[in-house]
């Protein structure tokens, strides 16, 4: 089929990415010409692992482009995705301003030549469906124009974004009627029945053999996305809830979310106690959800406790760094992390950002390392005094204490030993529960993570 999407931030270029490499001429479109030029390059813009091989793939097969205007490729499409930002305002309600200027220049582009589907792939309000079909009609000087809007939440973690775009869970496919669901279980087929040769960099997991397509109403689609959101994000709060008490009582929060993670009805997934969620997704999502329900008269308690609980465990290490070295004015603590989780370089609501600026407010110094992010974080925070570091080991030089805030996979290898012979006090806090207690009281630590019981 011939597809346009309009966005090119994660859902945008990873959709395209992975519609052209199944066989689809995609075109994905932006107003950002320098990110269009970088596209065009094959450089991702964003770093998410095995996406520049992907669009390397695709652009190979022929099947992919990048452009800055829509009317050409939006006239000649099956489908158009609208895949732009929704970032929150601070009413905690969605900024639509991108999506209404994407459905109106839709519109614009539109000719009477062929019917079309208009699809939300943004995370959207409950009724934004309704607004993109008015907003078209609105921006379209051809009013014998003939197309209908669908809702196809994405469900793609960032850091696993092609995994979760080629094997989904789940396909769910909100339509108003039967010729747009006919459209789109045509352009799904090859991931509905997972009948195409997988990329070698992502191999199709043994037991996927198919993936479910739900078929839902417009409103229940965009419901299910932020419903999904809403009770991942809810999870997790609750696992630190636990953690905390667990630490009143001296039990150990790793075999009580393994012990209650192992029934069928609760799973193992969302369960680790930590730092909290960041990210562009929970937060903001579950603040429009909370300003829909107000709009309809109700307030959702859990939903409400949910956002709470999180802001307050960014603050749960600043506290056990001050148990630890008591005066944090003057010390210099070693920040392992900046991204909100591992490989990716996002820094959208990461804990890291608000515990550095906290840190510094207490009259710290913070030093920082992480794999990738770096870059991006001097970039976006030109002001927040912390010194990034080639490495975690000269990040512990002569530090007075290891904070680890993003679970990355070469930490959890890192020989605690050595980093504890460079450092001036040998206390670490594992915010996310890499480390045993006793790998680094073994390596002369004093040791704090998150729900852990204390040990003598």
């Amino acid at each position: 089929m011939r597809v346009t999407v309009v966005g090119t931030g994660y859902v945008g270029t990873v959709t395209g990415a992975c519609l052209a490499y199944l066989g689809h001429r995609v075109t994905c479109v932006d107003t950002d010409q320098s990110k269009i030029d970088r596209l065009r390059s094959g450089d991702p813009v964003i770093y998410e692992p095995g996406l520049e091989q992907l669009l390397a793939l695709a652009a190979a097969q022929g099947g992919l482009d990048f452009q800055t205007d829509l009317t050409n490729s939006v006239r000649e499409s099956d489908a158009v995705f609208i895949a732009v930002g929704t970032p929150p305002l601070p009413s905690g309600e969605s900024n639509l301003a991108y999506l209404e200027a994407a459905a109106r220049g839709i519109g614009a582009a539109m000719d009477s030549s062929r019917y079309r589907v208009v699809i939300n792939k943004s995370t959207v309000p409950v009724g934004s469906g309704n607004l993109v079909g008015a907003l078209i009609r609105e921006g379209a000087t051809n009013q014998a124009i003939e197309f209908s809007v669908g809702s196809n939440p994405e469900f793609l973690r960032e850091g696993s974004a092609i995994h979760d775009s080629l094997y989904p869970d789940r396909i769910v496919l909100g339509t108003e009627d039967d010729r747009s669901l006919g459209l789109l279980r045509e352009l799904y087929r090859p991931l509905a029945e997972q009948k195409f040769d997988a990329p070698a960099f992502a191999p199709r997991p043994a037991h996927v053999k198919a993936s479910p397509l739900v078929t839902t109403t417009l409103t229940s689609a965009e419901m299910i996305k932020y419903s999904a959101n809403a009770f991942l994000a809810m999870k997790i709060g609750f696992a630190n809830e636990i953690a905390n008490i667990c630490e009143k009582v001296g039990a150990e929060v790793t075999e009580v979310m393994t012990g209650i993670g192992l029934d069928s009805r609760i799973g193992t997934g969302f369960l680790n106690a930590g730092l909290g969620w960041g990210g562009s997704c929970f937060g903001k999502d579950i603040s429009s959800l909370l300003h829909t329900a107000t709009e309809y008269g109700y307030h959702p308690q859990l939903l409400d406790a949910t956002i709470t609980v999180n802001r307050l465990q960014r603050q749960v290490v600043i506290q056990k760094l001050q148990e630890k070295l008591f005066i944090l004015k003057g010390r210099t603590i070693a920040m392992l992390g900046l991204a909100f989780k591992p490989n990716t370089d996002d820094l959208r609501d990461a804990p890291s950002l608000q515990i550095a600026e906290k840190l510094i407010r207490l009259g710290a110094r913070v030093r920082a390392y992480d794999p990738v992010a770096m870059p991006v974080c001097r970039e976006q925070n030109p002001d927040l005094k912390i010194q990034y570091c080639a490495s975690a080991a000269e990040a512990a030089d002569h530090a007075d204490a290891l904070l680890l805030v993003t679970e990355w996979a070469e930490f959890a290898a890192l020989d605690l030993a050595a980093l504890g012979k460079t450092m001036k006090t040998r206390v670490l806090v594992d915010g996310r529960n890499v480390f045993t207690p006793e790998a680094a009281h073994a390596a002369g630590f004093e040791y704090a993570g998150i729900g852990r019981a204390k040990r003598k």
